[in-house]
């Protein structure tokens, strides 16, 4: 399929939007009122810090919603403003944030129910109004809609399209495009779904197994067993890797998305010589620059001394996850929790460590004076991150044991 063209001609279509609705004004007043904290104003005045009794918050100095996230749900709000009687779904979460998506729900927005992995679409009819979420939807799935002779509104990161840019420049060279993401986020799927070939690696570690393939061969049945689900329909590791680009989920470790584009970039120059290796390497900036500098705020704050650290978003949200990768690096107990109904009477919270499941801690507010360290996902209203730093205050105050 030429997706290009196809996304041409949806452009032009009068039932596919892209930008809101003239409500600008009295939605932003909702958001600013449903999610917005004077709190977190208060602190971001104060350099970052607020000091209550015997406990001081460190915020990081850029955290939470961003700009791409803020649009997508403020094009939620005027899509339900600007069609108030028709059906409204969405083909996912809007983002990665419990409450936001709860709050649409409330809205009477639906959300394509999901089977065993596969979305139903059967319930949407023609005339329906879908929201395609910031993270991006598949090719397929805005065809379908698109047949369906439904209103689209599309509230995908203009970050996430600049990548779909870039592994369509690679598809028309016949590379393949090598992916760093996780290939069953919303996000990679999308992007994927814009790509020719590809082959998605998660990290570094994969990344090293694809380059000594490249430059050593190796066994092919190993290679695609290990990269299951990972790859498109056809790919083979002997042949496809002969021309590569780089792209990426727009979420993942940033210093990590580098090392993957350098690895590559030598595994070529190496194998190649550098008078070809355009000829065989390609690689573009696809690096949010909203991710950048909340990891790069992090990656500050962890260099205090804190002792201990609370992450806020949602627990399938990639960028909240990489924040907390950076806490445990520096080996400072860390605390990802959703919201902060995960914080619990008499000092226990509820809280998800890497790559586990939910677990209890008790007695995880360390006794006397503390510093605690914040931050929070793209997908986190300032709201959501008020109620954690207020629960934090409530109970060291509460606990004598504490005091």
């Amino acid at each position: 399929m030429d997706t290009k063209a196809f996304k041409r001609s949806l452009n032009q279509s009068d039932k596919y939007h892209r930008k809101g609705f003239g409500h600008q004004e009295e939605v932003t007043g909702l958001l600013n009122t449903e999610y917005q904290s004077n709190l977190i104003q208060e602190i971001r005045q104060q350099n970052y810090t607020l000091q209550r009794g015997n406990v001081t918050i460190r915020l990081a100095e850029s955290f939470g919603f961003c700009w791409g996230v803020e649009r997508a749900v403020a094009m939620a709000y005027e899509t339900r403003q600007h069609f108030p009687s028709e059906r409204i779904w969405i083909t996912n979460e809007i983002i990665h944030n419990p409450e936001v998506n709860e709050r649409l729900r409330q809205m009477n927005v639906g959300f394509i129910p999901v089977e065993q992995g596969i979305k139903d679409f059967s319930l949407v009819q023609e005339g329906d109004v879908v929201i395609l979420p910031a993270f991006g939807a598949s090719v397929s799935e805005m065809q379908l809609l698109n047949d369906k002779g439904c209103t689209i509104v599309d509230t995908t990161c203009p970050w996430v399209a600049k990548v779909w840019n870039s592994v369509e420049k690679h598809k028309k060279r016949d590379y393949t495009s090598i992916i760093h993401g996780k290939y069953k986020h919303e996000e990679t799927v999308a992007t994927s779904s814009f790509a020719g070939k590809y082959l998605v690696v998660l990290n570094l570690e994969q990344a090293e197994y694809v380059s000594h393939y490249i430059l050593n061969g190796g066994d092919k049945q190993e290679f695609l067993t290990k990269f299951a689900h990972a790859y498109s329909e056809g790919f083979d590791p002997d042949t496809d890797l002969d021309q590569i680009g780089i792209a990426n989920q727009t979420t993942m470790l940033k210093s990590e998305t580098e090392s993957i584009g350098k690895l590559f970039e030598k595994t070529m120059l190496k194998k190649y010589g550098p008078t070809t290796l355009n000829d065989h390497f390609m690689s573009f900036n696809t690096i949010c620059d909203a991710t950048q500098e909340r990891q790069d705020a992090m990656f500050g704050l962890v260099d205090e001394p804190l002792n201990l650290m609370v992450v806020i978003g949602g627990y399938n949200s990639s960028n909240t996850t990489h924040l907390q990768e950076i806490a445990i690096e520096k080996n400072i107990p860390s605390y990802h929790i959703d919201c902060a109904d995960r914080i619990k009477e008499g000092n226990a919270i509820e809280h998800k460590p890497l790559g586990q499941d939910l677990v209890l801690t008790e007695n995880w507010l360390p006794e006397g004076e503390i510093v605690v360290g914040v931050t929070s996902g793209a997908s986190t209203p300032d709201k959501a991150v008020e109620a954690v730093i207020e629960k934090i205050f409530a109970i060291k105050s509460a606990t004598p044991a504490l005091v």
